[in-house]
């Protein structure tokens, strides 16, 4: 089997569209679907086809090695590695500055212009410092110290205090490896990415959470602590949202 059918394959298998893989990757939707009928043309050279092939062999969950090796294999090999002494070597030499010896008559002065400047500053503070007196050190009173409200705790029987605020749970196991998208309140993303067959996710939000799950058949789902079975039992591509109320009983 070629590297594009394997892709393909693999890619089917995870129950993952082309547009999806490209949304995870990053690589447009043309060059995986001509990479998968083993068209590397449209990756931009050998460096870049083999960056691709580990990329979209990550995201649909296989060992990238092998295919790369097998895609060298067909491209004239591995490229060979760079010495460190060739990587490091200029290609023109360096030309150097002679290192000038210190002007130490120059800073003796400065020095010396410093320490006139300061002690000058230092007579006219002290001439008119003695008569200098703020209006509050000559009336005697000290500042008032600054005090903070303290906020006055929550009565006992107020309602709003008392009442728990309410959450969204949503707890998912993978019967087998699957793609998935979380959301929060406002539609930022918790999480993105290949969940693998046996592993448990968990995710809290105040108000709701929205999940698309590329393989419905693939996962497990409990909301709020009651197991809601698999939403998909046919496979393919599964939408929800769920709330603090869910799941709703009758």
């Amino acid at each position: 089997m070629s590297i594009g059918e394997t892709l393909a394959r693999e890619r089917e298998q995870a129950g993952l569209t082309l547009t999806q893989v490209s949304l995870q990757t990053r690589i447009r939707e043309s060059v995986i679907r001509a990479m998968e009928h083993d068209d590397f043309s449209t990756c931009g050279g050998n460096f870049y086809a083999r960056g691709h092939i580990r990329s979209v062999s990550r995201v649909i969950g296989i060992d990238p090695e092998p295919l790369v090796r097998e895609y060298d294999d067909a491209h004239g090999g591995a490229p060979m590695p760079l010495s460190a002494a060739a990587a490091f070597e200029p290609e023109r030499a360096v030309a150097f500055r002679e290192r000038r010896s210190p002007n130490w008559s120059a800073a003796m002065a400065l020095a010396l212009a410093l320490v006139v400047v300061y002690g000058i500053f230092q007579v006219v503070t002290t001439a008119g410092g003695g008569e200098r007196r703020t209006a509050r050190q000559v009336a005697g009173t000290p500042a008032p110290a600054r005090t903070t409200p303290s906020k006055a705790p929550p009565k006992a029987n107020d309602p709003v205090a008392a009442a728990p605020r309410k959450k969204v749970v949503l707890q998912v196991k993978a019967r087998r490896t699957t793609w998935v998208n979380i959301r929060g309140d406002k539609g930022e993303q918790l999480f993105s990415g290949m969940i693998r067959a046996g592993d448990s996710r968990k995710w809290t939000e105040k108000k709701k959470i929205s999940i698309l799950i590329g393989n419905g058949g693939g996962l497990r789902v409990a909301v709020n602590g009651e197991d809601i079975g698999t939403p998909g039992q046919g496979g393919g591509v599964t939408r929800m949202t769920f709330t603090p109320d869910d799941p709703k009983t009758a």
